[in-house]
């Protein structure tokens, strides 16, 4: 297989992927590496490793960053409640060090995220979705699971991975990212997908709409792009206001001014955005696109 195939198999699976990422994915599968996906919020970093799992035929094994993300959240805690019923179940005569040994033993670990993608037998694709969020700390504890595949627990000792997952890192620039993390990492950069690729992820995750009308709503989108919005929309908010055009009954966007405007909601998330876009600005952009 090679780049091209995947591309294909993308495709098929409803991802329309250009061919520097198609080549980004199959170098990340074949060198068996993380891959980090930068770009805006919106433009399908996420789905990409929803898209992979489906070609592969993989579980797919999420963990959402956020501030304050810690070791105990993404990578493995001890499940004390059990431990507490298992030390007062236990009889008096126990030895103290049986009871510590049957106790720090995996049958009370509580494995999260990144101890569970190496836990797999069979390989997993693991989505470390939105990594900039969480704290630089946090990355020191991706290192030894992004360069060995193992994770250090204290009471236990190093637990090695069964099988190799499929890392899909992504980022939407909320900070800088260590130099440490990106040397793990093959990188690509996903931007805002041209008229041509937009029109043809529509026409695979979008409702069935007049070649007019899907026309008309990737040229107001991408309109939408190039002004000055505090949130420009994405290719999921496209998707959206796609769906609520065809639930509403709109065949062109110039015939039903009102619901048009209304619908924008799916398009503009704030105040300030949608004080940008007015009727008569909208309508213009939607003359532009006509």
């Amino acid at each position: 297989m090679n780049h091209r195939d995947l591309q294909s198999q993308l495709a098929e699976a409803g991802y329309v992927a250009d061919e520097n990422l198609a080549m980004a994915l199959y170098l990340a599968l074949s060198l068996g590496r993380p891959l980090l996906l930068e770009g805006p919020a919106g433009v399908g970093k996420t789905e990409i490793a929803k898209a992979l799992a489906e070609v592969r035929g993989a579980r797919m094994i999420r963990l959402q960053c956020y501030e304050g993300l810690d070791a105990s959240a993404a990578i493995y805690e001890w499940n004390y409640q059990r431990q507490l019923l298992a030390i007062r179940a236990a009889g008096e005569g126990e030895a103290a060090s049986a009871v510590e040994e049957r106790l720090f033993s995996e049958k009370y670990l509580l494995r999260r995220p990144l101890l569970e993608a190496i836990s797999q037998d069979e390989p997993p694709v693991l989505l470390i979705d939105e990594i900039d969020r969480a704290d630089e700390e946090f990355e020191a504890y991706l290192l030894e699971i992004l360069s060995d595949f193992q994770v250090s627990v204290p009471e236990l000792g190093t637990i090695q991975a069964k099988s190799r997952p499929m890392v899909v890192l992504t980022a939407n620039g909320a900070r800088d990212l260590s130099d440490a993390l990106r040397r793990r990492c093959l990188y690509a950069y996903i931007s805002y997908p041209d008229k041509e690729t937009e029109l043809a992820i529509l026409a695979r995750r979008g409702p069935q709409l007049e070649p007019r009308l899907a026309t008309q709503i990737v040229g107001v989108v991408q309109a939408l792009r190039r002004e000055e919005l505090e949130k420009k929309p994405g290719v999921a908010e496209m998707l959206d206001w796609a769906a609520a055009l065809a639930g509403l009954g709109v065949n062109d966007l110039a015939d039903d001014p009102a619901s048009v405007q209304a619908s924008i909601v799916c398009l503009l998330k704030t105040a300030a955005d949608r004080d940008a876009v007015p009727g008569e600005v909208l309508q213009r952009l939607i003359g532009k696109a006509a």
